[in-house]
């Protein structure tokens, strides 16, 4: 009885690892926004990290998280380390090039919960009297978070938070 459980556990975790090397290599979440504001107001809440404080959707998940800026004021080569709770984790963001008002990149490294690298990048695209801002995340998918992806839908996940943070930065832009 037991060594049939054993049996079944077994070919059931080595299933779940062999399907997780079929899931893709690399993480692509996205989401857009359209902002009644010029893309000249939007970035300054993007490419300032002491800005993010007010719409970032992962300020108010730590109170107590403990913030360090460094380098650049803001724009290339501006830096914001994080340390929080298990919620918003350990990591350090770089913005690494921008083409303003149009464009942000960010260096996204993550130490806790998961050690993940990608790149973040806003893009702001007027149309008439509004921009449309995307907030992108890509990165390579670690073989963990691989086998994290079957059990859970990481761009339902980050892409919830991103709709949140385009929801407070249009209500901030908006102004």
């Amino acid at each position: 009885m037991w060594m049939t459980i054993a049996i079944v556990l077994v070919v059931v975790i080595v299933g779940i690892l062999l399907y997780a090397t079929t899931r893709p290599d690399n993480i692509d979440i996205h989401r857009s926004r359209s902002i009644k504001a010029p893309p000249e107001k939007i970035v300054g809440f993007i490419n300032d990290f002491g800005k993010w404080t007010s719409w970032s959707p992962y300020e108010g998940r730590d109170p107590a998280m403990k913030r360090t800026y460094s380098g650049a004021a803001r724009g290339k080569g501006a830096i914001y380390e994080w340390e929080g709770n298990n919620d918003v984790g350990k990591g350090r963001m770089e913005i690494t090039d921008e083409a303003l008002p149009s464009r942000v990149t960010i260096k996204l490294d993550f130490e806790r919960p998961f050690e993940a690298h990608n790149i973040a990048e806003f893009t702001l695209a007027p149309i008439g009297d509004s921009t449309t801002v995307t907030w992108a995340m890509r990165g390579p998918t670690a073989f963990t978070h691989k086998v994290m992806g079957i059990f859970m839908n990481m761009d339902k996940m980050v892409g919830k938070d991103f709709e949140i943070g385009l929801a407070n930065l249009k209500t901030l832009a908006e102004k």
